[in-house]
């Protein structure tokens, strides 16, 4: 990518997160990450320009000497920084302006650095085969997949219902969504096929942020684009749609023209396809004996899947799938935050009274071998020392980074409908949005905490109805890893 031949009009926006917007390019597999900061700033930008290239060199060294330690190599990209013009970016964030949901734009994209962060568009792979069904890719963010069990912990009900579905509550009541998600994160992260596919199925019915489908590169499901639908009945609607746009995957022409394959039995299919993806990266011998939770630890209270129609007990998650990857990364956080934060107040005295001993704590990094070396090598006793508060500190950033990380699943047809009358497929996954959480945010978390939890408790009586089990047998479909 040559910076002087850069042209905008061969841009288009992408996505975006809370701190920062991607624009994807419309022939060569590329995306551009750009920074975000609030509108207040747009004419006083918050830092310099070699503070935004330094932000984004730290996310580059984050993701690929400490995140790609934990997670796997197999299953990261780091992107590069790059400078860009700045007339460029200027007429960039014009042409996507109109593009933005409007809640995003309380923030401004940064047009003075010239600073972005340059990664593969994993939803048009290079390598995929020209067939005439482009390849889909999946994103899910599947957030905090277990409960924790510190001797921290003040409010019981932390150690039986998921923080996600309590938070669920907790965005219902403040108008953050509209519906509360039935997706419940211990499911997916069960090992269970039955359950996986439930929660799968729940993250197609309420997406929010946590569930994206593009196909050829282009957005066709989520929640920005469901809420375009104005019907009363906008999201089985809009359900229906999606089927259509993988009716061409997953059923061949003959079935097609005689209606063989229903709406059901399709969707089906694929979220088998998903949980095959998810479970892949080792042989299915494979089990990770520290997965194996007593049954009452591996589910949540508020989770509406029935326990009493779970036909086979799973053993866990193969070691090597990415799923047990993220798993074991966001258990670095074994404290939960209320018992991190007084080691958090013990780093903040120390840096108060020692100011240049922040270089020394690696408190903004360099994330580099001795970053991670900290990470692998804490004590699991506290011997009081700033050295260990520290290291905890950090453990629990990488961790809060993996619950917060985005699984992307890239699925490519392998041959035409006519040719056969099983779909093959060839995949890829990946995980992304890896950025280092700052240092500084552990008392917001415990305040968002305590927010979510005390609104759970006022509305206890939330807990959700079980719902109807469907089916999850389905046809054969012919997986391949890439």
């Amino acid at each position: 990518m040559e910076p002087d031949k850069l042209d905008e009009s061969d841009w288009r926006y992408h996505g975006e997160g809370n701190k920062s917007l991607v624009v994807s390019h419309i022939q060569i597999p590329r995306v551009l990450r750009l920074l975000k900061y609030p509108a207040a700033d747009s004419e006083n930008p918050p830092q310099t320009a070699e503070q935004a290239y330094r932000q984004i060199q730290n996310i580059v060294d984050f993701t690929s000497n400490v995140m790609s330690s934990f997670i796997g190599e197999q299953f990261i990209h780091s992107g590069e920084v790059v400078k860009l013009p700045l007339e460029f970016v200027r007429q960039l964030s014009i042409r996507v302006q109109h593009h933005r949901p409007a809640w995003r734009c309380t923030k401004v994209m940064d047009i003075y650095s010239g600073c972005a962060l340059c990664l593969p568009n994993l939803t048009t792979p290079l390598y995929h085969q020209p067939t005439l069904t482009p390849p889909l890719c999946i994103e899910i963010k599947p957030k905090c997949g277990f409960l924790p069990t510190s001797k921290h912990v003040s409010k019981e009900i932390k150690t039986r219902v998921c923080r996600f579905c309590m938070h669920q509550h907790y965005k219902v009541s403040n108008g953050i969504w509209k519906k509360r998600s039935l997706y419940c994160p211990l499911d997916l992260f069960s090992g269970s096929r039955q359950r996986m596919t439930f929660a799968i199925r729940h993250l197609i019915e309420e997406p929010q942020n946590n569930f994206k489908i593009f196909k050829g590169g282009q957005l066709i499901y989520s929640s920005r684009e469901r809420d375009r639908d104005d019907s009363d009945d906008g999201s089985s609607d809009f359900v229906a749609s999606l089927v259509n746009q993988l009716r061409p995957y997953f059923t061949c022409a003959t079935q097609r023209i005689s209606g063989l394959h229903g709406n059901k039995s399709l969707l089906n299919d694929f979220i088998q396809v998903l949980v095959k993806a998810l479970l892949s990266g080792g042989g299915a011998s494979t089990v990770d004996s520290s997965h194996r939770h007593t049954e009452g630890r591996s589910f949540c209270e508020a989770s509406a899947f029935n326990r009493e129609r779970l036909r086979h007990h799973s053993q866990g998650l193969p070691s090597d799938c990415v799923l047990s990857r993220v798993l074991h990364t966001q258990m670095l956080d074994s404290l939960d935050i209320e018992g991190l934060f007084p080691l958090y107040r013990r780093v903040e005295q120390h840096l108060h009274n020692f100011p240049k001993e922040r270089s020394r704590l690696q408190v903004e990094g360099p994330y580099d071998e001795m970053f991670l070396e900290k990470l692998q090598k804490c004590p699991s006793e506290d011997d009081g020392s700033v050295e260990y508060a520290a290291a905890k500190v950090h453990q629990y950033r990488a961790a809060m980074t993996a619950k917060d990380c985005s699984i992307m699943i890239t699925l490519m047809p392998t041959t035409e409908e006519d040719d056969a009358q099983q779909r093959s497929f060839s995949f890829s996954v990946s995980v992304l949005d890896l950025d280092p959480k700052p240092f500084e945010s552990v008392p917001r978390q415990l305040r968002l905490d305590q927010k979510v939890v005390n609104g759970y408790l006022r509305n206890s009586s939330g807990i959700c109805p079980r719902t109807t089990q469907p089916r999850d047998d389905c046809t054969t479909l012919l997986f391949h890893p890439v």
